[in-house]
């Protein structure tokens, strides 16, 4: 346990950070299955919708500092992957 002032203030700002960060990246998570979901389902124009919506989730979870790039960049990559694969069989 923290014994100086300075340090539970630096523990509790820690936690407020944490629960605001984890709150993100569940939202990107939930963004993240919903596209996938979509996908599978053949429903591509609102899989198109909700891509969009799940890459500017993550873009800006990776501005904030939140995740890393390359996770991020990988995430897009599988779910466009996905997207594109599912597209050209529908075609």
């Amino acid at each position: 346990m923290a014994h100086t002032r300075s340090a539970r203030k630096s523990i509790r700002i820690i936690a407020e950070k944490r629960s605001r960060n984890r709150a993100v990246i569940s939202e990107v998570k939930t963004l993240i299955k919903k596209v996938e979901d979509l996908i599978l389902n053949n429903e591509l124009e609102q899989s198109k919708a909700a891509l969009q919506e799940a890459t500017i989730a993550l873009d800006k979870a990776v501005q904030r500092g939140i995740i890393h790039a390359n996770n991020a960049a990988r995430h897009k990559s599988r779910l466009m992957k996905k997207f594109n694969v599912a597209f050209s069989a529908e075609s």
